[in-house]
């Protein structure tokens, strides 16, 4: 995933027709299938079916008016989400879009695919290192015994979770002293913007939220029981972000940030990995309509690692989905997103992407980040955040960018790199899988869900506190961390990357590594 500097992505601006919500009327435009005196040319649909997204210049009737136009154009209506003017659209023209620019209220439209191939684009770093049984008794047994002593020292009779003493990235932040305040409130949901969350989990059933769970992958709303979930072979990446963020204080395996919050899953990943415009935006539209306090998105959007606003399909993704995070704020949404792993300068002119398109075939360009986008870390009003290791330092792999990184968190690095201290033994996170067990993984993945979940503990002590608040005082609460003299993490003498900016905001870090603690502090 990716990410600028003093020219910030905040300067992004929504089109005034759109604020406005004029509603204009539909005019046939000339186009190269127009009509010629013997009738209609037929529209070409032999090409492959791709998604479009198509965004209008707001109202009723502009859409209604360029559903018309989509159908004439050889496309086929998904769903309109009017309240922020953008259309779900299929087509087999190659000329879909084209056509459909040329009619009269529509900014922008775009395919949000090259071909219907299999992708992915989830933000962690390798495979989940699953633990064995073996190994689940030994930490369970290691921590009964730790607890028993210190109950019989202080009389205490807190005992943590049996996992928990291996998860390095909770005191990291002061997650365990919060816990002794307070676990976080019920009435606040997070939720998961990702490849399936299996609520089945011992770790994650007590907390799941059904009723604000769904499956948006087709761009659609699909609310069948257990369609939030992954399917067998399927990631196990959102199962391990959600619990990161909200797994239960309940005595079996892991603890999260917030235990005693809810979370919710919001599918949006096809089953290769497929994170699709489409998807995306069904997902904050459908937070910002079911009470979700918090989203959590550790992805980008394929198939574009950085989106262009000068190349016409990408500037239709950059739009709709601008479209569906501001609304999801405006709805009281606090919208928090990996950085991505890597190891790219955000803030610098320029940056070579040789990643693009990942769903066919990629090729070798230069991007200038302050017009080419991440989405949706780059876009106004998400937290960005960094990645960092055991040792608190900056994650060999995490992207950075003086005036893109909002705050940082534990996302976990190599264990070589950033040794924990005992009994934890991986420098990687620990969290939940599918099917019952719990595994490491690492990434800024990892890092985006401990903000997530310290905003969830943010909402519960400000519960009347709009989304601006809770990111003010993400920010406000962070502890600073300075740059390092030199930043030569693999210790090969070489230095990896060069952190900019003062004491209380720089380019590694930005306003600090959240703080549990303080935020559970009225």
């Amino acid at each position: 995933m990716a990410h600028l500097g003093s020219r910030r992505r905040r300067a992004l601006a929504l089109p005034v027709g759109l604020a406005l919500t004029v509603s204009l009327g539909f005019l046939p435009a000339a186009s190269a299938s127009a009509a010629p005196a013997g009738g209609p040319t037929p529209v070409v649909t032999d090409g492959p079916k791709l998604s479009y997204v198509v965004n209008t210049y707001g109202g009723v009737l502009t859409a209604k008016s360029v559903a018309k136009a989509i159908d004439r154009a050889g496309g086929t209506v998904v769903t309109t989400y009017d309240r922020i003017g953008v259309t779900v659209a299929t087509s087999q023209n190659p000329d879909f879009a084209k056509t459909v620019r040329r009619t009269p209220g529509v900014l922008s439209a775009g395919a949000t695919r090259t071909a219907p191939l299999p992708s992915q684009s989830t933000t962690d770093i390798g495979t989940p290192q699953e633990l064995t049984a073996e190994q689940v008794e030994a930490a369970t047994a290691a921590t009964a015994k730790a607890s028993k002593a210190a109950s019989a020292r202080s009389g205490a009779a807190d005992e943590p979770d049996p996992l928990e003493p291996l998860q390095w990235d909770l005191p990291a932040i002061n997650a365990d002293k919060a816990h002794q305040k307070t676990l976080g409130s019920s009435k606040v949901t997070v939720g998961v913007i990702d490849t399936g969350v299996d609520d089945t989990h011992p770790d994650l059933a007590p907390n799941f939220n059904r009723a604000a769970s769904v499956n948006c992958v087709s761009g659609k709303p699909d609310t069948t029981d257990g369609a939030w979930r992954p399917t067998a072979g399927e990631s196990p990446h959102g199962t391990h972000v959600a619990g990161e963020i909200a797994a239960a204080k309940n005595g079996i395996g892991v603890t999260g940030v917030a235990p005693g919050v809810k979370v919710a899953g919001i599918k949006a990943s096809t089953p290769a990995g497929y994170f699709y415009a489409e998807a995306v935006v069904c997902s904050f539209v459908w937070a910002a309509e079911h009470g979700i306090d918090v989203t959590n998105n550790s992805y980008y959007t394929d198939p574009w690692y950085f989106n262009c606003l000068n190349d016409p399909d990408q500037k239709a993704l950059v739009d709709a989905i601008t479209r569906a995070t501001r609304y999801a704020e405006s709805k009281g949404t606090v919208n928090v997103a990996a950085a991505g792993n890597e190891n790219y300068d955000l803030a610098s002119h320029s940056i070579a992407d040789s990643s693009s398109p990942n769903d066919s075939t990629p090729g070798d360009r230069v991007i200038d980040p302050a017009k080419c986008f991440d989405i949706p870390t780059q876009l106004p009003g998400v937290v960005t955040v960094a990645s960092t290791g055991a040792k608190g330092l900056k994650s060999s792999f995490s992207n950075h960018g003086l005036g893109v990184i909002d705050v940082a968190a534990p996302g976990g690095d190599s264990t070589r790199y950033q040794t924990p201290a005992p009994p934890a033994t991986s420098g990687l996170i620990l969290g939940p899988l599918p099917g019952g067990s719990w595994g490491y993984m690492a990434g800024t993945s990892m890092a985006s869900p401990h903000v997530a979940g310290v905003a969830a503990l943010l909402k519960s002590t400000h519960p009347h506190a709009s989304a601006a608040a809770i990111k003010a005082l993400l920010k406000v609460q962070a502890t600073p961390v300075v740059c390092p003299e030199a930043y030569d993490i693999d210790g090969d003498g070489e230095i990896d990357a060069v952190c900019t900016g003062g004491k209380n905001y720089n380019s590694f870090y930005g306003a600090g590594l959240v703080d549990a603690l303080a935020a559970v502090r009225k």
